[in-house]
């Protein structure tokens, strides 16, 4: 089965109307690439995003959700005020809520479970951190991250997912892990998907996030559970992202 490759940018808390309007332009003047390809940006500008990435022909996304509905949660923004916002993506669990905001693993499961519910399409973020890495726990992590999700929303919602493969310490760093390792992780989530439902698992989109540049994308996309990208400091210029995209 092939699955249509998918590259997401994550403009994490960067932007201004004039940048993004900028951005929009520069992409807009290049040839569109074959894959999906969708922009998450910060809860400000999704308004102003939403008409010119439907005319650049990408998808928009937010960067997190809240996992209530309404009601009493100051600066929450509920997973039905992003649909009614025009958004179709949300990442959820990316490492910095994690580490910086304190998201355990059933926040994230709850917040995948919110958006779901509300026709939103979550991108599940996963991965260690470079101790982890180096105690041999990666893939017991990921797992175990990937199993909370599994167990509060069931294998094949998943479907309607994304995965993103994101080692925490290649985030920001200028590092990136070799086509090879993310290649055995990808496989390994794969895998445990498929422990629960093989189609689910064989139709899944698992991206890599980690300092993904023009320079290496080529080769991590070549790799065969690698479906595409969760891309960060180099989304930030559309012509890095359309690169990447390129690949």
């Amino acid at each position: 089965m092939t699955r249509q490759r998918l590259v997401v940018a994550n403009w994490k808390m960067n932007g201004s109307l004039e940048a993004n309007a900028a951005w929009a332009e520069g992409w807009m003047r290049l040839e569109r690439p074959a894959c999906e390809a969708a922009v998450c940006a910060p809860f400000v500008y999704l308004a102003q995003m939403k008409p010119l990435l439907a005319q650049a022909g990408l998808g928009l996304g937010a960067q997190n959700v809240s996992q209530h509905a309404a009601g009493a949660y100051t600066g929450e923004v509920s997973a039905q005020m992003l649909v009614d916002a025009g958004v179709e993506w949300v990442i959820i669990g990316h490492s910095e809520r994690r580490t910086l905001f304190g998201e355990t693993n059933a926040v994230v499961a709850s917040k995948v479970k919110a958006a779901l519910a509300a026709g939103l399409k979550p991108i599940v973020c996963v991965g260690e951190t470079l101790q982890e890495r180096e105690s041999s726990q990666t893939l017991r992590v990921v797992e175990e991250q990937l199993g909370a999700v599994i167990s509060e929303v069931g294998a094949k919602a998943l479907a309607s997912c994304a995965v993103a493969y994101e080692p925490v310490w290649a985030i920001g760093t200028g590092k990136s892990a070799t086509p090879e390792i993310a290649q055995h992780v990808h496989a390994a989530l794969r895998d445990a998907v498929a422990r629960f439902d093989v189609e689910t698992a064989r139709q899944l989109r698992i991206l890599y996030g980690g300092s993904v540049k023009p320079s290496n994308a080529a080769e991590l996309f070549a790799q065969p559970d690698i479906d595409g990208g969760l891309i960060g400091g180099a989304a930030l210029k559309s012509e890095d992202f359309h690169a990447i995209c390129a690949a």
